[in-house]
């Protein structure tokens, strides 16, 4: 049974992964075994449990104790639930829980990039994207419009950031999804030879002279295909886009000169689906 912790101290080092923690601390690359991850909302904190992923403890204001934190209780077994009043919780955090209940989970390691692309067919791959929003609505487009996994470059934001998890509406833990190399160097070089030797043809998303339409043919025929995403301001680099198989564009109208990422990964994602 949970232990419910009526919090009284707001500088326990006990309430640090909530209140104090960067997002950088919590995923800490040193002490990995104790490296955590932030679950916002009963929806997302429901998605991750029934992923498999194991918690760590628990936050939430005083009225959900028997409300709508009451199945986590009973789900989450012996750990610590903390609680207040809303208006010491919003003092705690800096922020009101408009959706309720935190849960802090630990963070497992993610599996490599060629585990997840067994039998995979049609991939996204995010390039330096450092939008938390723009992450955790790609990843959300993804789980919906039948790519089977999430890849993303070393330089890309953390796709286990509270901001991302939450505007994916919790699909982070419903599609696979691997970092594609360790180190910035790792890529496009090394993830698109291994992208390439497990039979994938990859897309660079890019508007260019020489880029294909998104409706051409010849992309709906490919039997693995990756769509290799890029950065909000500048969009992938020349020398990912040279290294692609095609280059890819979405025709524009009216003189825009290109899509939100997290926009155009929509509807690559639709069109060039396996039919």
């Amino acid at each position: 049974m949970s232990e419910i912790i009526e919090i009284d101290d707001f500088s326990s080092p006990k309430l640090d992964i909530f209140a104090r923690l960067t997002e950088s601390q919590l995923r800490s690359r040193v002490d990995a075994e104790n490296a955590v991850f932030i679950a916002e909302s009963p929806k997302v904190i429901r998605l991750a449990l029934d992923a498999g992923y194991s918690p760590k403890a628990l936050l939430m204001p005083r009225k959900h104790i028997v409300g709508q934190g009451k199945e986590f209780l009973e789900r989450c077994g012996d750990i610590p639930v903390y609680t207040a009043a809303d208006d010491i919780l919003e003092r705690l955090t800096g922020y009101r829980l408009t959706r309720g209940v935190l849960c802090a989970f630990r963070r497992p390691l993610p599996p490599s990039a060629e585990d997840i692309l067994k039998g995979a067919r049609r991939v996204a791959v995010l390039e330096n994207i450092t939008d938390a929003t723009n992450v955790g609505a790609i990843v959300r487009s993804a789980a919906a419009l039948g790519v089977d996994a999430v890849l993303f470059t070393p330089s890309c934001c953390d796709p286990l950031n509270r901001r991302a998890v939450r505007v994916s509406m919790g699909t982070i833990f419903q599609i696979p999804w691997a970092w594609l190399g360790d180190e910035p160097s790792d890529w496009p070089q090394n993830g698109i030879s291994l992208l390439h030797r497990l039979g994938f043809k990859t897309a660079a998303m890019a508007l260019s002279d020489d880029s294909v339409s998104i409706d051409d043919e010849s992309l709906g025929k490919e039997e693995k295909l990756a769509v290799v995403l890029g950065t909000e301001g500048d969009g992938l680099t020349k020398e990912t886009i040279a290294s692609c198989d095609y280059t890819v564009k979405i025709p524009m109208s009216h003189g825009v000169d290109s899509l939100n990422v997290a926009a155009a990964s929509a509807l690559a994602f639709w069109q060039l689906r396996v039919r």
